[in-house]
């Protein structure tokens, strides 16, 4: 967890930057490369094929899929990809065989896109003959078959782009190009992957569906009732007419409450009650028992570089809830309670406040989760 705090508070940002940079954290290079390397390895044989007048040649060719290696980046989260090809070509020519060694390099362009309901998917458009390109490897090997190297390329071209586009189309290939981010962080199995068909969102959308689909009440509960058990500690403060009195305040924080609210940005209602011993000095010792209920706002924020930042907005004086209990007689006629009352407040719920800042309660570094989710 990154850290943050009063003094250097975090850098909002919106949806749509939210959702690009997701998205950027997420396809790297490394893993673009995992998602076509199924391809690699896998064999390609064209024809038979007559060329020439009258069909009086004819070839064949037979290869190999090589590794996919990235070319660059662009922006936007597109990469351009470099699939090359082996191939070995047989050309027949009045009787005779001729071997030519072929080098073909595919150009891909994978976009990563988002999709609904809170998809990644890489997208791959159709591969056209004019995005192969081929390098024949030959020794002088006569007129006649140089005139035939013009008509053979074409073919190759449009028959390796033909096997390559069912290569993409193939459902397990499909499936190693869209990740399911909902069913990813949540460690569950996926229903989208064997989709053929995609309803396309766009960054914008996509960040803001993200959160209350990831950033959810159990998720939020599950981290704010880690502070059930945490002591609170207050004073000696100074109180009563002319500060005669002096407070000593300790109790535990018991278990929060949490429920979901309605709205945009992702918000919750959370109701902290905390427990207080209270000692009150003046001339002896008065002690009572007080039961606190601190409500608070926890609102789901983006925030840069990629955090998802639980705020939590301080509550009015006024909501905060106090039950005094006094403890021995004395303490019951002691007439500065009202003052007390308010100072326990505020003091309380400047103590819980701190703690909800801590970083590894508030903020979630979504980068680092991505990591730890999909390697």
């Amino acid at each position: 967890m990154r850290q943050s705090s009063q003094h250097n508070p975090p850098a909002w940002i919106d949806y749509e930057v939210f959702g690009e940079r997701f998205v950027s954290a997420a396809v790297t290079p490394a893993r673009i490369e995992a998602a076509v390397a199924g391809m690699a390895g896998r064999g390609i044989s064209i024809g038979p094929f007559s060329i020439g007048p009258a069909g009086l040649a004819g070839f064949v060719a037979e290869g190999n899929v090589g590794r996919p290696q990235i070319v660059r980046n662009g922006p936007h989260v597109t990469f351009e990809v470099g699939l090359p090809v082996s191939l070995h070509l047989t050309v027949t020519l009045g009787g005779k065989q001729f071997r030519l060694e072929a080098v073909v390099e595919i150009d891909l362009t994978l976009h990563a896109r988002t999709a609904d309901p809170l998809l990644i998917v890489i997208d791959i458009p159709r591969v056209r003959g004019r995005d192969v390109s081929l390098v024949v490897r030959a020794e002088a090997i006569g007129n006649a078959i140089d005139l035939l190297m013009d008509p053979i390329a074409t073919l190759v071209q449009r028959e390796v782009a033909n096997r390559v586009n069912a290569m993409l189309v193939d459902p397990g290939a499909r499936r190693a190009r869209v990740f399911d981010v909902e069913a990813i962080m949540n460690g569950t199995r996926s229903r989208y992957r064997t989709l053929e068909q995609f309803t396309w969102i766009d960054y914008t959308e996509f960040g803001r569906r993200f959160f209350p689909r990831i950033v959810t009440a159990a998720r939020v509960r599950e981290v704010v009732e880690g502070l059930a058990g945490r002591i609170i500690e207050v004073g000696p403060l100074r109180t009563g007419p002319r500060r005669a009195a002096t407070v000593d305040v300790k109790g535990t924080v018991r278990l929060p409450r949490l429920s979901e609210r309605p709205g945009d940005p992702v918000q919750f209602d959370l109701v902290i009650p905390v427990t207080l011993d209270i000692s009150v000095i003046v001339l002896s010792n008065n002690r009572y028992r007080a039961e606190v209920e601190i409500p608070l706002v926890l609102v789901a924020r983006a925030a840069d570089p990629l955090f998802v930042v639980i705020d939590a907005e301080p509550p009015a004086a006024q909501d905060i809830v106090v039950e005094l209990r006094a403890e021995t007689r004395r303490a019951r006629v002691l007439g500065a309670l009202g003052g007390i009352r308010a100072q326990i407040a505020a003091q309380v719920a400047r103590v819980v406040v701190a703690e909800l800042a801590d970083p590894s309660i508030r903020v979630i570094d979504v980068a680092d989760r991505i990591t730890a989710a999909t390697d």
